[in-house]
């Protein structure tokens, strides 16, 4: 690994507010960045915003406010948009910074002295969206930019040339002796296919665009904006200016684009670079686009997801995991509601956010909240061991490559086979037998210790909830900045006692979600068309039943002893639908569980039934189901139940269970498939 690392997201164009399509290669970044922190590594992360051209006097025209304004009223909501993503950068940089403006002029200087500039008349058609110069076939009257639909605008203009041809040859060169310049390989040779076929000088100053970089000598002219945004990448780190000494520390960069700018940055800006002295970037990683209703986002095409929505329903962390790990980057990826629901619930509610849960809570439980420390060597859980070490070395490899969805797959191996582990040693059951002890203590210290070491792993992706879990665990410190590589299984570590645990991961309510997202856009369609409640009563809020979610919550083996449910009522005990209807039967996820001091029956639980908050209910099935066995289990509960007062605690709704044969053991009623907590039973 390199002692420096230095990331560039593209910088963004201020025609438009953000979306979640701007802020995925940020997200990238940032998680890279973080990585190669955690590894020691001296990383800088730059990002920015693009603020000249035409488009962006169009767009402030039409608001009827000054351009400079507008771009500030743009860069402020780019800014705050990324903030709640726990987006971290070393550099904002804007190209209406004063210093990255006489950097871009000097730029032209020195690429006009060398003799790579010289005066002409452009005719040809452009689009003001892409900032391209767009080859149009035939004699078309009003051609149509393919990626925004839009018309292209007819120029006719005296222009400054740059003599992009005369670098066919030896942007050809840098390809095939340097094959990492351009990745993925697909988009390297669809790159080298492009030049092969020749290149044209390309236009780099307008005379029709005011908003812009005079062109020094000649302030008639603009220049070019794309030459004025790629220069970016080096004015960022003080080339040009006194502003920074960054340039000699820190380049050449990663660039991270989308596929759709990769001719920018593989063709004229190496080409800008060479004519200019510059070494060119280390590796320019064109990644697929985030998709939305099948067509990438844009808001020019109106289907863009924006940031703070998402974030009404999905914490940052959430939202980073998923798009590292559900797209293949470089590839084309589908972003939804429904997908984000579902990857959330499987890997970080029932997979990582389970695990700490039910390691934790059993290490409270059974050992006072101070977790056993593993022997090094003990081959008792050796496969374990070596599966987390096997995780680790390939979670590095993949995330070097660039490979996060691998990276985070192999982790989530490491949390499969811990929790395989757990459940394989049935720890609440050693926990009743005192020989057992030794073993036990072996049990509870393998999946401490495991997940101490994969939360050092998907730090850098998940930062806050890694932190979260850190805390719970007892541990000091920030998991950010202690290297998964440099923990040693076993080691002497300090640790405080755990004590209070609470999910990293609440499971979602896919149905209540999609709900409120169908009555929003119902409301954005029309303000006069009634809102459609039919789907709410499968997710009702906390104002739809009785109690408050705040207080302690029932079970139905409370209200009556266990055995005296419905199926073993005599069958003259008739009742009709308008009494059953009454019940409402919901489905819940165990969240907490623990024992009820002085009652040996009793288990507190905490559930999440689809509500903003989760409930308590107190269960008499302690007897046959120890706390860290019910944790994750989705149940049934009755949810209008009047909350009743037991050994102190208000229980607010009841379990259901069945009792089976002569002891009445308590089987939990549940379900062979997912169903969203919250979800009514009828």
């Amino acid at each position: 690994m390199d002692k420096t690392f230095y990331v560039t997201t593209p910088i963004y164009y201020t025609n438009a507010r953000p979306h979640v399509g701007h802020a995925y290669t940020t997200l990238v970044a940032d998680t890279l960045t973080r990585f190669h922190r955690q590894r020691g590594v001296d990383a800088f992360m730059l990002t920015g915003t693009d603020e000249h051209g035409i488009n962006i006097e169009r767009a402030a025209e039409a608001r009827g406010v000054p351009i400079k304004a507008y771009v500030d009223h743009i860069f402020e909501e780019f800014q705050a948009a990324f903030a709640p993503l726990g987006v971290s950068y070393d550099r904002w940089i804007r190209t209406t910074d004063p210093a990255h403006e006489a950097a871009v002029q000097k730029l032209f200087q020195i690429l006009s002295d060398r003799g790579y500039i010289y005066k002409g008349f452009y005719d040809g058609w452009f689009c003001g969206n892409c900032n391209e110069f767009k080859d149009v076939e035939g004699d078309a009257e009003n051609p149509i930019c393919p990626v925004h639909e839009r018309s292209l605008d007819r120029v006719s203009e005296e222009s400054y040339f740059f003599k992009l041809s005369e670098f066919q040859q030896p942007l050809l060169d840098l390809y095939d002796s340097r094959p990492e310049f351009v990745q993925p390989e697909a988009r390297r040779n669809e790159v080298r296919s492009f030049v092969s076929g020749g290149l044209k000088d390309l236009s780099v100053s307008r005379v029709s665009v005011k908003w812009g970089i005079p062109v020094p000598g000649d302030p008639k002219h603009t220049i070019y904006v794309w030459l004025d945004a790629l220069s970016n990448y080096i004015t960022a780190l003080g080339w040009g200016n006194d502003t920074y000494d960054g340039f000699e520390r820190y380049w050449p960069a990663l660039h991270l684009v989308g596929k759709d700018i990769l001719r920018f940055h593989t063709v004229y800006w190496p080409s800008f670079l060479m004519a200019a002295g510059i070494e060119v970037p280390r590796t320019v990683f064109a990644h697929g686009m985030l998709l939305s209703g099948g067509k990438k986002m844009s808001k020019t095409l109106g289907n863009v997801l924006s940031v703070d929505e998402l974030l009404r329903f999905f914490s940052a962390d959430m939202v980073r995991y998923f798009i590292l790990r559900e797209v293949s980057f470089g590839q084309d990826g589908y972003i939804s509601y429904e997908a984000i629901t579902d990857r959330v619930n499987s890997d970080l509610a029932d997979g990582l956010g389970n695990l700490a849960s039910r390691t934790l809570t059993m290490v409270r439980n059974y050992f006072a909240g101070t977790p056993p420390r593993p022997s090094p060597d003990d081959e008792f859980v050796a496969d374990v061991r070596e599966r987390i070490n096997e995780a680790k070395v390939r979670f590095d490899g993949e995330f070097q490559s660039l490979s996060f969805s691998r990276g985070l797959e192999a982790a989530w191996a490491g949390i499969a086979r811990v929790d395989k582990f757990i459940t394989e040693n049935e720890p609440w059951k050693l926990a009743k037998d005192p020989a057992s002890r030794g073993k036990l203590e072996a049990v509870l210290a393998t999946a401490y210790e495991g997940l101490r070491h994969l939360v050092l792993l998907v730090a850098p992706a998940m930062p806050e909830s890694a932190r979260h879990i850190w805390r719970q665990m007892g541990l000091a410190g920030d998991p950010l900045t202690i290297s998964p590589n440099g923990a040693t299984w076993g080691e002497a570590i300090d640790v405080a006692k755990i004590e209070q645990i609470s999910p990293a991961f609440p499971k979602l309510n896919k149905e209540k979600i999609m709900a409120e997202i169908e009555q929003q856009n119902d409301a954005a369609q029309t303000a006069t068309q009634p809102a459609d409640t039919t789907t709410q009563a499968a997710a009702p809020t906390a104002q739809t039943t009785a109690p408050t979610a705040t207080g302690p919550t029932t079970t139905a083996s409370e209200a009556a002893p266990l055995g005296a449910t419905q199926a073993a009522a005599p069958p003259t005990n008739i009742i009709s639908i308008d009494d059953f209807i009454k019940v409402e039967l919901r489905a819940a996820t165990v969240l907490e569980a623990e024992r009820v001091p002085k009652a040996d029956k009793l288990l507190r639980l905490v559930i999440d039934v689809g509500e903003e908050k989760p409930r308590q209910i107190l269960a008499g099935i302690a007897e046959h189901y120890a706390p860290e066995e019910v944790v994750g289990r989705k149940i049934i509960v009755v949810a209008n139940l009047a909350p009743r007062k037991l050994r102190g605690l208000e229980s607010n709704g009841m379990l259901l269970a069945a009792s089976v044969g002569e002891t009445g053991k308590p089987v939990l009623a549940t379900f062979g498939e997912d169903v969203p907590n919250g979800t009514r039973l009828k």
